[in-house]
């Protein structure tokens, strides 16, 4: 049995408040449906993610660096129904016992939790759906006069909505188009439904005042975040090779070093503990002390990873500049940036690698060695809406 989840992104969105529809919009820096594409990619259960767009879409910038579930794309229809069928469809090689999650592109909000909630649901029920009590007073407001509404066992569904593949493909493929959502659906052929613990943060973004709301919902309770600098300059010596983020270069030199002399980890390192406020490179890590001699940095790199860890600090995104005139860097670019994400335990979007010269000023112009500047931005642990 597998788990696919189709991410509903085709809609035009215009409630709210902009000619560009909502879900494509920016919150918090990313496009509002990429919270929820990061949130399935992330997920060890997940095996595959289905996005729906509307016709003509680039999906590239929306799902670079993505790389743990395969992103397969789907174009939207003229309804809702229609839209998440042609997810169904574009799902290779589903059985159909497999699970398909549905989510609504515009809520940006969803985490780990409700995700593991909702596969658990559908060992005991054919279809689960997150849902939270009506807690408020509600009233029917009709010619007769106001009147109240009982609230019990009221309950605001929310999505993803999670269905075993056939169930569902047959109550939209067979039903009616107009359904309020894909569960409806479901109810119309008697499946078994499960509603599981919702969360406020899954709230929709449909008018333009919701995307100030939301950002509170998910963000206010982690905005902690610190920042750290660190430079780091290796001279070259006699050798075929540098070691720059971890990559070796084949040169005709080395850099001189009691270790590896990586001066682009070191520049990381020192930022990260710099943001720590614990010292620096040779604090941890003293050159007097044989035990670091050649020493690979990615020891020390993820020395300081763990420390910030052990403070309840995570890498939200580095940026690291490396300042020589040779070797040149662009060609090993991509393998520096992967390798660093890699070792730090984030994607590779959140890491920035550059290359600049002096233009023949001063000592790396002059090609005695090289520099690295690093910037690191660390973020809380535990956060709200953390995945």
């Amino acid at each position: 049995m597998k788990v696919h989840a189709i991410i509903v992104a085709a809609g035009s969105g215009t409630r709210a408040g902009s000619s560009m529809p909502k879900q494509f919009q920016m919150l918090a820096g990313k496009p509002v449906l990429r919270w929820s594409l990061e949130a399935l990619n992330s997920h060890r259960a997940i095996d595959s993610i289905c996005l729906v767009l509307p016709d003509g879409t680039a999906a590239d910038d929306l799902t670079a660096g993505l790389q743990q579930q395969p992103i397969l794309l789907a174009t939207g229809g003229v309804t809702r129904s229609d839209s998440v069928l042609n997810g169904l469809r574009a799902i290779p090689g589903s059985s159909d016992q497999d699970i398909v999650m549905i989510h609504d592109a515009a809520r940006p909000g969803l985490s780990h939790a409700v995700i593991d909630l909702l596969i658990d649901a559908l060992s005991r029920k054919d279809a689960a759906a997150p849902a939270l009590p009506v807690v408020d007073a509600l009233k029917r407001n009709s010619s007769d006069g106001i009147t109240a509404v009982d609230r019990t066992s009221l309950f605001r569904i929310q999505t993803p909505q999670a269905f075993r593949f056939a169930s569902i493909f047959e109550a939209l493929e067979n039903g009616a188009s107009d359904h309020v959502d894909d569960l409806a659906a479901i109810e119309s052929i008697g499946c078994s439904i499960e509603l599981v613990k919702g969360d406020e943060q899954l709230s929709k973004i449909t008018y333009p005042e919701d995307f100030g709301r939301i950002s509170r919902l998910m963000f206010d309770d982690r905005m902690e975040f610190r920042t750290g600098s660190g430079f780091d300059v290796h001279a070259f010596e006699p050798g075929d090779h540098v070691t720059l983020c971890g990559v070796s270069i084949p040169h005709g030199s080395g850099l001189a070093g009691h270790s590896d002399a990586d001066v682009g980890w070191h520049a990381l390192t020192d930022a990260i503990f710099g943001a720590l406020a614990l010292g620096d490179l040779g604090d941890h890590f003293p050159p007097s002390d044989q035990k670091w001699k050649n020493a690979d940095s990615s020891v020390f790199l993820l020395h300081a990873v763990d420390l910030a860890k052990a403070q309840g600090w995570t890498i939200g995104n580095c940026d690291i500049t490396l300042i020589c005139e040779a070797p040149k860097v662009k060609p090993h670019r991509l393998a520096m940036r992967e390798r660093t994400a890699e070792l730090i335990g984030v994607d590779v979007d959140r890491v920035s690698l550059k290359a600049t010269t002096t233009e023949g000023l001063g000592f790396t112009g002059r090609r005695e060695g090289i520099a690295a500047q690093a910037v690191v931005l660390l973020e809380k642990e535990e956060k709200k809406g953390a995945q």
